[in-house]
């Protein structure tokens, strides 16, 4: 029996609410693993940096996973729940393995199959969820995954300043409630596809970086895009390789300290904001909307630095970081939907995941390298000087008049 129109919205909307508000308590934790890494285990600076890679470098791995998208449409709700089970089985494991190369690497899967399933998603929304209501479900889900750690993380910092070796259960239990979550990823709907043969290895190898590719060839409108996108990108990924060091070796502060700082403040700031930044999207186009939030990026890390000084402004720049990563994930999920308009999205989506990784084959070992040979200084001036770049570029880019077709 076919579902109707209202149907699909709802068990779609259903599926994505409800999966977001079990994983908050994952997201809390998660948070603050490079910070307990460094203060319980002691790993070192490359460590710091590859973990910190490992969040866009995920994105290439991803794109592997989210490629089997376009061969097999009719499995899309399968690509979600099988990534949603693979991504928290290896925290399970947390409080019997001592090596911070495996938990690292546990984090590596996490990140892949999280990005490897975004394409599905905005697939599933594309398909199930139209008009305004997309951009208004997805804001909101979005909103759970900072206001909700927001709340966790001050209970887990406080939690952690007295109990600081508990840390490994806490990530058994909030993985173990994540795997719940597949329960209502089931009963997301099916599309009314043919189904198709997988490509082959060779197929498989190849097919993201050459759709990609041609994607960039064929449209200079989100080729600029996504120009501007990796210089903000990248700003923000060298900032964050030095952010542990930063943390406790410059500024001292104790689980809770970085809990309000890095979640309550972001956290609220990005779910106040979040349906401003709805309405400002459908105000202007992607171009300008995309500057204005790299802009904001810029200011960041400024405010870090005069954290040293007045340690106040760790919170105000936190505060600001959250108004602006509303508006980022705002216009970098949605851009996909947006350029492809009438055309299937999840091959600008896996585009925006590959920048992503190619982004964090660079940016923060350039980080660590500054900060080992000079200071934090350096490296937050240049993080504020990439997002000006990216801010400049993608505003010079809303006035072309490809930019305004898009």
């Amino acid at each position: 029996m076919m579902k109707t129109d209202e149907q699909l919205l709802l068990d779609t909307r259903s599926s994505f609410l409800w999966t977001r508000m079990l994983n908050v308590p994952f997201f809390a934790i998660l948070k603050l693993l490079p910070l307990i890494l460094y203060k319980e285990l002691q790993i070192t600076a490359l460590q710091i940096a590859i973990y910190v890679a490992l969040q866009p470098i995920s994105g290439i791995l991803a794109s592997y996973w989210s490629s089997a998208i376009h061969k097999r449409q009719d499995l899309l709700a399968a690509n979600i729940v099988w990534a949603n089970i693979f991504r928290f089985l290896p925290f399970l494991f947390f409080p019997w393995i001592d090596s911070p190369w495996l938990m690292i690497l546990a984090s590596a899967i996490y990140m892949t199959l999280n990005r490897g399933m975004m394409p599905a998603w905005m697939e599933m929304f594309k398909r199930n969820i139209k008009g305004v209501t997309r951009e208004k479900i997805f804001a909101f889900g979005s909103s759970v995954d900072y206001l909700g750690p927001a709340t966790l993380l001050l209970l887990m910092g406080w939690y952690l300043d007295d109990f600081h070796t508990h840390w490994r259960w806490l990530f058994f239990g909030t993985a173990l409630l994540g795997l719940f979550s597949t329960f209502f990823l089931s009963r997301l709907p099916n599309l009314s596809l043919p189904p198709q043969e997988p490509p082959k290895l060779q197929e498989w190898l190849i097919k993201p970086w050459k759709e990609s590719w041609e994607l960039l060839k064929g449209r200079p409108d989100f080729r600029n895009f996504q120009i501007g996108f990796m210089f903000g990108g990248a700003g923000l990924t060298v900032i964050a390789a030095i952010l542990p060091m930063f943390f406790v070796d410059v500024l001292h502060l104790s689980y809770t300290e970085m809990a309000l700082a890095i979640s309550a403040c972001k956290g609220i700031a990005f779910a106040v904001t979040s349906p401003l930044w709805v309405r400002f999207f459908h105000k202007t186009d992607i171009f300008s909307f995309c500057s204005f939030v790299t802009l904001l990026a810029a200011l960041f890390p400024f405010f870090l630095y005069s954290s040293q000084f007045q340690p106040f402004l760790l919170y105000a720049a936190y505060l600001l970081y959250g108004v602006m990563q509303a508006g980022s994930e705002l216009g970098w999920h949605m851009s996909g939907p947006v350029f492809a308009k009438e055309e299937e999205s999840s091959h600008y989506s896996q585009l925006n995941v590959l920048a992503v990784g190619v982004r964090g084959c660079i940016a923060p070992f350039c980080g660590s390298f500054l900060y080992t040979i000079g200071s934090s200084t350096g490296v937050l001036f240049l993080g504020a000087l990439l997002c000006l770049i990216a801010s400049e570029r993608l505003f010079a880019y809303s006035k072309r008049p490809a930019a305004q077709e898009s």
